[in-house]
C-alpha cells in the first residue's frame, strides 16, 4: 500500500538525499557549506557535533501539521542507501516524551499506517520496530537481516551517571551480540572492578556503539544541552538527523518548509478566524453556534467530517475547571454522550474512533492532556476558558485544531479554516499571543500576522446573518485608554483610519491599506508604552490581513502564463527534458557501460580500500577505509557475479529505462571490472553502494548527454516545431504561492503584487531593486516573484529555467523578467536562458515578453529596461 507524498515533502528528503551522498564523498562540513539550501534564509555555517565531527549532523525545518513522522520514516532508507550503505540499518528514533513514544511505536507497527507502510515499501517487508524497554529481544539475526528502528525517548539515555540505567547495564541476554567481539575494541564501556574488571559490558549502550546508528531526532528543539549531544557520542552515532518546527539558533538547518507551503498543499487549514469574548461564557456559546454552522456546510461535503471543538479548562483551584465547563455545556442542552473528558486521569476517548460515521463525540475538553499523542483532522474550533499560563499547552492544542481532513482542501471555504474563541479576561492580547503561539509553531513572523483574521462581532443563530460567514476585507478594532480625537488625519488616511472618541479614550479602527507612515504618527502620538506597543503590533497585523484579501489572487483574478511546447508528430508536448527523450528517444546500450579506472578504482593496500570517484569528468579524490566502512567485514560469502548485478541493478532503477536494457547495461559494466581489471568479487560486494553510485552517476551523464542532444534538435533544429501556448499554462492558483519566507516591508511596499505578500525576496540588493522597477511600470496590472523550484519555468539542456519575476501587463501580455548582477551576465548560463527565453518570446504571436536586466554602469536603469521592453 503506497502512500504518495506532497511536493514540499519530496523536496525535503531529496535535499536530505542529496547532502548525505555529497557528505560521504567530502565529509560533512564542506557538503553542508556548498549545499544550495533553497528557502533556508541567511543559511549559517556546519557546525559539527563535538566529539564526532565527521558524523553528518542536520536539521530539517517543518511546521506543526507538516507530516515530521512520515519524514523521519523515509529518512531510514534514505540514509542507508546515501550515506550509511547498508542493506539493513539500525536506527535510534529519539522522542520527547513517553506518550509520544507509544503514540510513534503504535504508528511504525500498524500496517496501513503510512509510516508504517514507508518501511515496509523501503525494507521490502524486513524490518522491526522495538520500544527500547524492550532491547533484549534484538537478535543478531534481526540487525543481519533487518531493518532495526529502536523508539526511545532522550531521557533514558540522557544521564549524567549512567550507573543503574538499564541501557548502559551489563545484560546476559545481550551475550550473542558480543560473542565475536575483540577484548580491545575500542569505543565500548568495560568493568571497573570486580572479577570482570576491564571486559567488555554486555550492554545495550554497547551495542549501539558497535553497530553505529542513525540517530532520528524527533522534536530535536528540546535536545540542545551538551548532554543531549553526549548521548550521540556515547551512542557512536553514524548519522543524525533532526526534525523540528523551531529549530536552535546554532541547528544546521538544511531545508526549510514554511506553513504556507503546507497551506498550499493543503495539509493544514488556514488561515485562523480569532473571536474575542466578554466572558469564558461567551466564548463557550460562539463555540457551539460555529460548530453547528460548521456541521451544516460538513454536511453537503463530498467526503465525511464532524466538525469537533476542542476546550481548554483550568487547573484544579481555578475558576473554570473541567467540571465546571461541562457542566456548562450540559446545561446548554449538549448531551453528555457527545461530550469527551480527557485529561490525566480522565481519558474518555480511550478506545474511541473518532473518524468512524457512528461516533457521537462533537466536543473534547482537556486541560493539557491533548497536547501529546492525540490526532484528529476534525477539529475546527479551539475555544480556551483557561488563562494563558503554559505556552506550550497552548501550542499543542491549537495545533491539533490546524491539520486538514484527508489532507485534501474543501469546496466550501469555510471548512478549509480554523477557529479560535477565547474570552478577554483569560485572553488579554490575543492577537498578540496567538501570534507568539503561531511563531513557536514554526510559522514565520510574516505568516502569523497573515493568517490571524480578527472577527470583532459575535454570532448569530445559523440561518440569520452572521458575520463569520460572510467575511469582507478585514477591519481592526482598537480600544485604547488615550484620547486620539484631535490627531489631525489627512484624506488619504481618512479611507483606512477611523477614529472615534469612548469613555475609556478612544477607538482607532484600521479599515484599509494603512501606510507606515500612518502608523509611525500615530505610535509617536501615544503617551504610554503599551499603546505605542499595541497600535504597531495591531496595524502590522492588520496589513498583512489586509493585503491578503485585497492581492488580485484572493479576489478570484485569474493569472496564467503561457510554457513553451513543441509539436511531435501532430500532438502538442510541453516541452521539457522527458518529453525530449520520449518523442527523439535514447537508448542506454548505445553508450559505454565501461568502467574505468577514472571512474572507480580500487588499491589494496593491506590496510584499507581506497576509491577515487569521478564526477561530470572531474576527478573527485576520496579515501573511504576500514574505519568508515562500518559492515566491512560482515559480507555475505554467499554472493556470486548474478546476485552482484541484480543488486546493483535494483539500486539503479530508471523510470524512463526498461528493465531489460538496465540490466544488459550493468552487466556489461560488472564484466568490465571482471574481465579487464580483474578486480575480485569480494572487492566489489563490498563497495557495492559505491559501485551503484558510480552506476548511477554515469546514467546520469549519459542522460545529460542525449536530453542536451534532443533539446537542441527539438527546439532550435531545422524542424524543431515550437509554440508558445496557453494550453499548457502555468497557473498562478490563489493558494498555490508556497513561498518558504516574505519580504519584510521596508523601506518600500509593493503595491501590485499578485499575492498578499512577497515571497523570498531581500529587502536590498539588486533583485530587490528589479522588483521595485516592475512595481512602479505603469503597464504592470501584477506580477509575482517567482518561486525557484515551485514556479514557472523554461526548460534548459540541463533541467528548468525559473524567472526571477512573472508579470501580466494591462493589455493581457505577459512578461518574464531574469535579473543578473553585471559579474554574471555574459557567462554561458545566461547565454542559455537568453536563447529559450527569446525562443519563448518569439512563439508566442506577440503574447509573451522576456527580458534578461542588468544593472551596470552606463546601462538604462532598470526602470528603463523595463520600459523600454514592455512600451511606454
Amino acid at each position: 500500500m503506497a502512500f504518495s507524498l506532497k511536493k514540499y515533502q519530496t523536496a525535503t528528503l531529496d535535499a536530505l538525499k542529496d547532502y548525505l551522498e555529497a557528505a560521504r564523498l567530502k565529509g560533512p562540513k564542506p557538503a553542508f557549506d556548498e549545499f544550495d539550501k533553497i528557502g533556508v534564509r541567511a543559511p549559517r555555517p556546519y557546525r559539527p557535533l563535538e566529539g564526532i565531527a565527521t558524523v553528518p549532523y542536520v536539521c530539517l525545518r517543518l511546521p506543526t501539521g507538516g507530516g515530521k513522522t512520515l519524514l523521519s520514516a523515509h529518512t531510514i532508507k534514505i540514509a542507508a542507501d546515501a550515506y550509511l550503505e547498508r542493506e539493513f540499518p539500525i536506527a535510534l528514533w529519539l522522542v520527547p516524551t513517553n506518550t509520544i513514544r507509544a503514540q510513534t511505536l503504535e504508528t511504525l507497527k500498524k500496517p496501513g499506517n503510512p509510516n508504517h507502510e514507508a518501511l515496509r515499501d523501503a525494507f521490502d517487508g524486513r524490518f522491526r520496530v522495538f520500544d527500547i524497554a524492550d532491547f533484549v529481544q534484538i537478535t543478531p539475526a534481526d540487525l543481519e537481516s533487518r531493518a532495526c528502528i529502536i523508539v526511545a525517548t532522550m531521557q533514558t539515555l540522557r544521564v549524567d551517571k549512567t550507573d543503574g540505567r538499564k541501557v548502559y547495564a551489563h545484560n546476559e541476554n545481550l551475550e550473542p551480540h558480543f560473542s565475536t567481539v575483540p577484548q580491545n575494541a575500542p569505543g565500548l564501556e568495560r568493568f571497573e572492578d570486580g572479577d570482570k574488571k576491564g571486559q567488555i559490558k554486555f550492554s545495550f549502550r554497547n551495542l549501539l556503539t558497535l553497530h553505529r546508528p542513525l540517530v532520528v531526532v524527533d522534536e530535536a528543539h528540546n535536545n540542545t544541552s551538551m548532554l543531549s549531544y553526549e548521548v550521540l557520542q556515547r551512542v557512536n552515532a553514524a548519522c543524525v538527523v533532526e526534525f523540528t518546527a523551531t529549530p536552535a539558533d546554532d541547528s544546521n538547518v538544511l531545508h526549510n518548509v514554511s506553513a504556507t507551503e503546507l497551506k498550499a498543499e493543503e495539509m493544514i487549514k488556514l488561515p485562523i478566524r480569532l473571536t474575542e469574548h466578554k466572558s469564558w461564557e461567551d466564548a463557550v456559546r460562539d463555540s457551539i453556534l460555529t460548530r453547528q454552522r460548521l456541521h451544516e456546510i460538513a454536511s453537503k461535503d463530498t467526503s465525511y467530517i464532524r466538525p469537533i471543538v476542542l476546550f481548554q479548562a483550568e487547573e484544579k483551584g481555578k475558576e473554570v475547571t473541567k467540571e465546571v465547563l461541562l457542566k456548562h455545556l450540559v446545561d446548554q442542552d449538549i448531551p453528555r454522550d457527545k461530550i469527551a473528558v480527557v485529561t490525566g486521569d480522565q481519558k474518555e476517548l480511550d478506545g474511541i474512533n473518532l473518524f468512524a460515521r457512528d461516533c457521537a463525540i462533537d466536543f473534547v475538553i482537556t486541560v493539557e492532556a491533548l497536547k501529546e499523542g492525540w490526532d484528529c483532522s476534525f477539529a475546527y474550533i479551539f475555544c480556551s476558558a483557561a488563562s494563558v499560563n503554559s505556552k506550550r499547552d497552548v501550542e499543542q492544542i491549537l495545533g491539533r485544531v490546524l491539520r486538514m481532513p484527508y489532507a485534501e482542501a474543501r469546496t466550501n471555504a469555510e471548512l478549509n479554516r480554523a477557529y479560535a474563541h477565547v474570552s478577554r479576561a483569560s485572553w488579554p492580547n490575543a492577537v498578540a499571543q496567538l501570534h507568539d503561539r503561531l511563531v513557536d509553531m514554526g510559522f514565520e513572523d510574516s505568516e502569523a500576522d497573515a493568517f490571524i483574521e480578527k472577527d470583532q462581532g459575535h454570532l448569530d443563530l445559523p440561518g440569520g446573518g452572521n458575520p463569520l460567514f460572510d467575511y469582507a476585507p478585514p477591519s481592526t478594532v482598537l480600544e485604547l485608554e488615550e484620547d486620539f480625537t484631535a490627531f489631525d488625519l489627512s484624506t488619504d488616511e481618512r479611507a483606512a483610519v477611523t477614529i472615534e472618541r469612548t469613555e475609556q479614550g478612544s477607538r482607532v479602527i484600521f479599515t484599509g491599506d494603512v501606510s507606515p507612515e500612518t502608523i509611525n504618527r500615530l505610535a509617536s502620538a501615544a503617551r504610554s508604552a503599551s499603546a505605542r506597543a499595541t497600535i504597531v503590533s495591531e496595524a502590522k497585523r492588520h496589513k498583512a490581513v489586509w493585503r491578503s484579501y485585497a492581492a488580485p489572487a484572493q479576489r478570484g483574478i485569474r493569472f496564467q502564463a503561457p510554457q513553451l511546447c513543441f509539436r511531435f508528430d501532430g500532438v502538442l508536448e510541453l516541452a521539457e527534458r522527458e518529453a525530449f527523450l520520449d518523442a527523439r528517444g535514447w537508448d542506454l546500450l548505445n553508450y559505454s557501460a565501461e568502467i574505468a579506472e577514472a571512474d572507480f578504482r580500487l588499491t589494496d593496500t593491506g590496510i584499507q580500500w581506497e576509491i577515487d570517484l569521478s564526477a561530470a569528468g572531474k576527478l573527485t579524490e576520496r579515501a573511504i577505509g576500514k574505519a568508515e566502512q562500518l559492515d566491512l567485514d560482515h559480507v555475505d560469502t554467499g554472493w556470486d557475479e548474478k546476485r552482484l548485478i541484480y543488486w546493483l541493478v535494483s539500486k539503479a532503477r530508471q523510470p524512463d529505462i526498461t528493465q531489460p536494457v538496465l540490466l544488459e547495461f550493468v552487466r556489461r559494466a560488472v564484466a568490465s571490472l571482471f574481465e579487464k581489471r580483474a578486480l575480485p568479487l569480494t572487492a566489489l560486494v563490498r563497495w557495492r553502494f559505491i559501485l551503484a553510485k558510480v552506476l548511477a552517476q554515469k546514467i546520469a551523464l549519459y542522460r545529460e548527454r542525449a536530453s542536451n542532444d534532443r533539446y537542441q534538435e527539438t527546439l532550435f533544429g531545422p524542424e524543431a516545431a515550437v509554440e508558445t501556448s496557453l494550453a499548457y499554462a502555468f497557473d498562478f492558483a490563489p493558494n498555490g504561492y508556497p513561498s518558504r519566507w516574505s519580504y519584510e516591508g521596508h523601506p518600500y511596499q509593493f503595491q501590485k503584487h499578485f499575492y498578499g505578500f512577497v515571497g523570498e525576496l531581500e529587502n536590498k540588493g539588486e533583485e530587490y531593486e528589479c522588483a521595485k522597477a516592475i512595481d512602479l511600470t505603469h503597464k504592470v496590472k501584477h506580477w509575482v516573484r517567482n518561486l525557484e523550484r515551485r514556479g514557472f519555468w523554461l526548460p534548459l539542456a540541463h533541467g528548468r529555467f525559473y524567472p526571477d519575476f512573472v508579470a501580466e501587463l494591462t493589455d493581457g501580455r505577459i512578461l518574464a523578467v531574469e535579473h543578473k548582477g553585471k559579474v554574471y551576465a555574459t557567462n554561458d548560463d545566461s547565454k542559455e536562458k537568453c536563447l529559450v527565453g527569446e525562443l519563448w518570446e518569439r512563439e508566442s504571436a506577440g503574447r509573451a515578453l522576456f527580458l534578461m536586466t542588468v544593472e551596470k554602469k552606463g546601462a538604462p536603469s532598470l526602470f528603463e529596461q523595463i520600459g523600454a521592453k514592455v512600451g511606454r
